[in-house]
């Protein structure tokens, strides 16, 4: 039985910056015909891999000239009686035509990406795919948004050259890493900051670019500890609170990730990137890669739908959009 990573293999190979071929064979090879793929606002859902290149891969191939993709994680793991594989990175090109009306400054641009895939007879079947599209706008100068109190800029792969997975790990180590971070999702948003024993004192937190970057737990909880007081009943992923959920979350070697669409939820009490609070519950789709060092978290990998959390608080960055069915 070929393992979901090398079925997987392919993919990123084909996004490669000397490949000699378009990556749509790779697409086509890896997804069942009627997969579910759930992207990010404003793409939201495409059916297959037919539905994935007219989408979302034709017009970023049409918009960015020599679209490759560098991919700095990958990992393979086990939730719920099923297996995932996963990756973290960036497409990339020379930014030459407008996207999602998005004006091209004709240079080089990066998109990052983060992707979550599950395995069912030898092919993905469901599909999450996360794009930072506001780490993009603030990179052009076109960000309709206040701009983000920490850094927002290109955010690098690990520290530790070991990201690219495509072996079998010690399952023990992926036991610990996935236990760390589960045991510290349920400490988030309480009073005491009981979070804050699982992570390094010089963590880095990789944030969405409408949130920006962190180095230091104390310049992180800056900014988290506000961030969660600005929606009542906050929490989600692995906590279970009946409206939001994890579609997956595994460990494998030193790193944990997970994902929910969406994963967490809170009453809006407080503005948010500076529109109205709107006294609703608000729903975040998020995923998040950890890697640890020992029993410490070091680096936590980000991404939040940004664009669809948005849209609850009235506001459409895409609002003349239209997008191939």
């Amino acid at each position: 039985m070929t393992s979901p990573k090398s079925l997987y293999r392919p993919v990123i190979e084909a996004f490669a910056p000397t490949a000699p071929d378009r990556p749509d064979a790779a697409l086509r090879a890896f997804f069942a015909p009627d997969a579910a793929i759930h992207v990010v606002h404003p793409f939201n859902r495409c059916s297959g891999a037919e539905g994935l290149i007219a989408r979302l891969i034709e017009p970023l191939r049409t918009s960015f000239e020599g679209l490759h993709r560098r991919t700095d994680l990958v990992m393979g793991g086990r939730f719920e009686g099923a297996d995932w594989v996963a990756s973290t990175g960036y497409f990339a090109g020379t930014f030459a035509r407008d996207f999602l009306g998005i004006r091209a400054p004709d240079r080089l641009a990066y998109l990052r990406y983060g992707e979550f895939h599950r395995i069912a007879e030898g092919r993905a079947a469901e599909s999450y795919i996360f794009l930072d599209l506001p780490e993009l706008m603030i990179a052009c100068g076109q960000y309709p948004l206040p701009l983000p109190p920490g850094y927002s800029g290109l955010l690098p792969g690990p520290i530790r050259p070991d990201g690219m997975m495509w072996d079998d790990g010690d399952p023990d180590e992926a036991t610990r890493s996935y236990a760390i971070v589960t045991e510290m999702l349920a400490k988030l948003a309480t009073r005491d900051e009981a979070w804050r024993p699982f992570w390094h004192p010089r963590m880095l937190w990789y944030g969405p670019a409408a949130f920006g970057s962190y180095l230091g737990i104390e310049r992180f909880a800056g900014f988290q500890v506000p961030f969660e007081q600005g929606f009542e009943g906050w929490g989600g992923g692995s906590l279970g609170n009946g409206r939001t959920r994890h579609f997956t979350r595994f460990g494998d070697g030193r790193y944990t990730c997970s994902g929910g669409w969406p994963s967490l939820s809170g009453v809006s009490v407080r503005p948010f990137l500076g529109a109205a609070a709107t006294g609703r519950m608000t729903f975040f789709r998020v995923c998040d890669f950890w890697r640890r060092e020992g029993g410490l978290l070091t680096e936590n990998w980000v991404f939040v739908d940004i664009p669809d959390a948005m849209l609850q608080f009235g506001v459409d960055l895409f609002p003349a959009v239209e997008l191939p069915q």
